[in-house]
């Protein structure tokens, strides 16, 4: 994944350009540039690293001009460097271009463009666009239909934009898989790859669809679809607080999200529970297509999801047969696409994804619905691809999540889920409505339980302070909390590059027992009350073998003290919410490891926030 800006307007360009990437870095951090429009040529300007060694190169410099595109890489095709990074342009400079996602076929373009005479300069797939663009461009003498043309020979994904000096009053910008929207100024406009980095600016966007093509003057914006003939569409008004994409204080992104928690689940949580005063009686979630007797009917729920959310996705497989007794599938999207799966037109299948275009996922979707299946999407993304494709969609009040990686998003995807759960055992009646009433009361509870926890964070950073360089983390549990291991040990390794691993507690004599000695950490996660003997066996088991301990639960009482080393207790929840509370735990102790470490929490290496590319 990259970030790519654009803007034509009446402004200098270059730092709305520069400030828009800010916004944007967390989508790839390899390289970035800009291309803009001086009144005479196009002036790219492009390095290797951050974001921050581009603003010192053009700061020795005057980069003039109201035209302009901008990009933060994600190396795909072509290892980060000052020529691999974008913009690209033709050979004579004139046309320039910007792009997220991968050319799949550019192999065979670049060889085509090479017998036609054409020197490469890059190894990425994205400089064939560039000289495809100025093939026909001299051809036809336009560069709109020259874009069209060239649109219809890529196979693969892309989000585009495309400037032309011999059309200084015009971005022209395209999508197909990759995010792209379109942001409505006063005077201005914009292109960008997610909201936050047009919301200073304007709160007026189209999400622009599938093989959608879109022309940007400073005055208007026209839409068209592949075949080049006019689009009409209302955009989108976005409601975000512009302060929900700054850190507001907070040193990292991360640790800003890991606190926003509590709000962020109240927000979800109320916008589908109802209250009879302050005691919640149902769920509603007007959006949904799916009636109490489709839940009666469903002979099985299917989860698909990647990463993070597929942790999510194995929460819920433990709540919905719990408590609904439905049999519950979940598959990791990437390996869904290919797998030939059994799919009925009585299952109810849910994707999850933050972004709502994660492209496996969204491949998984479009799988579902041929083959006849209901489908709902859970994302954080008003307008994304998956919203927009789904059958039915709930929306995660999360507000945008900038770091990399992903904590208030997981969170209230889980509380989505639970709802769902709660919702379907009640159509099945496998839930009586005193436990459906106990249950919804207990979640809807849940966020001040966060802050509770959240309070525990000076222990949590001192205990990380005294196990950051061990060589091993391995986090165990059983049931629900075998399910919070998989994204407690993911949050680790993803931010602080620790080797961490998650094993089924039951599992450990059956061979990862093997890798534990002095140089391990193992880190149990116990909140269910009838397991916690066997827990505490496991724990005996790894720290005979010389091992440190940590035992997240929510026992208050001593059961815990004598067997582990150290013991971070969260509040008492009904065993199966717990995952909802155990996880935090788990998150600052990955954020306050990362930053012992010397890295960056919020761009952990080789990661970006959405993979919108296979």
């Amino acid at each position: 994944m990259c970030g790519i800006v654009g803007y034509v307007g009446s402004k200098n360009a270059t730092p709305v350009l520069v400030n828009a990437l800010k916004k944007l870095e967390y989508r790839g951090y390899d390289s970035a540039g800009i291309a803009v429009f001086d009144g005479e040529d196009i002036v790219v300007r492009k390095v290797k690293g951050a974001l921050k060694v581009l603003e010192e190169h053009i700061a020795k410099e005057t980069v003039q001009g109201t035209l302009g595109i901008g990009h933060t890489r994600w190396a795909t095709h072509g290892e980060p460097s000052d020529i691999n990074a974008h913009p690209h342009t033709n050979v004579s400079g004139t046309i320039a271009i910007v792009h997220n996602g991968i050319i799949e076929n550019y192999a065979k373009l670049k060889a085509w463009l090479q017998e036609q005479g054409i020197v490469f300069r890059s190894q990425t797939d994205t400089e064939v666009i560039a000289h495809l663009i100025n093939y026909y461009y001299e051809q036809q003498g336009d560069i709109f239909d020259a874009v069209l043309t060239v649109l219809h020979r890529l196979e693969g994904s892309y989000a585009l934009g495309v400037i032309c000096k011999d059309f200084p009053d015009r971005i022209i910008a395209a999508r197909k898989e990759s995010p792209l929207i379109i942001g409505l100024g006063k005077d201005e406009n914009f292109i960008a790859s997610d909201v936050p980095a047009v919301l200073e600016h304007t709160r007026e966007v189209y999400f622009l669809d599938q093989k959608q093509v879109a022309v940007l003057y400073c005055d208007h914006v026209d839409l068209y679809d592949e075949d080049g003939n006019k689009v009409i569409k209302e955009p989108s008004h976005i409601d975000w607080d512009i302060s929900a994409a700054e850190k507001n204080g907070y040193a990292h992104f991360m640790l800003k999200e890991i606190n926003e928690q509590p709000r962020a689940l109240r927000d979800t949580l109320g916008s589908h529970i109802i209250l009879d005063g302050n005691l919640p009686v149902d769920v509603k979630f007007e959006e949904l297509k799916i009636m109490n007797e489709d839940w009666k009917n469903a002979k099985r729920l299917v989860i698909t999801a990647c990463g993070t959310a597929y942790h999510a996705g194995v929460v819920a497989k433990y709540a919905f047969e719990k408590f609904a007794r439905l049999p519950v599938v979940v598959e990791v999207a990437s390996e869904f696409r290919y797998c030939n799966p059994i799919l009925n037109k009585d299952d109810i299948f849910i994707i999850l994804t933050q972004s709502g275009e994660t492209a496996d996922t969204l491949a998984a979707l479009r799988q579902a619905k041929a083959a006849g299946v209901h489908v709902i999407a859970i994302t954080n993304c008003v307008g994304s691809t998956a919203s927009r494709e789904a059958d039915d969609v709930i929306y995660t009040l999360a507000g945008p999540e900038i770091a990399v990686a992903s904590t208030k998003a997981y969170t209230t995807q889980l509380a989505c889920l639970y709802m769902l759960a709660l919702q379907c055992s009640y159509a099945r009646r496998t839930v009586d409505l005193n436990g459906y009433k106990h249950l919804l009361e207990a979640l809807y509870r849940i966020p001040s339980k966060m802050e509770e926890v959240l309070k525990n964070e000076s222990l949590i950073q001192k205990f990380a302070s005294k196990n950051y360089n061990k060589e091993k983390v391995f986090f165990i549990g059983r049931q629900f909390d075998n399910a919070t291991t998989l994204e407690a040990a993911l949050k680790l390794k993803e931010v602080s590059y620790m080797h961490s691993e998650a094993f089924a507690a039951g599992e450990l004599k059956h061979g990862p027992i093997a890798l534990v000695d002095t140089s391990t950490l193992v880190v149990a996660i116990a909140t269910e009350h009838s397991l916690y003997e066997k827990i505490i066996s496991n724990i005996e088991e790894v720290r005979s073998r010389g091992c440190t301990t940590l035992v997240i639960t929510q026992d208050t009482g001593t059961i815990f003290q004598n067997v582990a080393d150290e013991v971070i207790c969260i509040p008492e929840v009904e065993d199966a919410l717990a995952p909802l509370l155990s996880v935090i735990p788990a998150q600052l102790f990955a954020y306050y490891c990362s930053v012992m470490r010397g890295n960056d929490p919020d761009k952990p290496r080789n990661l970006a926030k959405s993979v919108t590319v296979e």
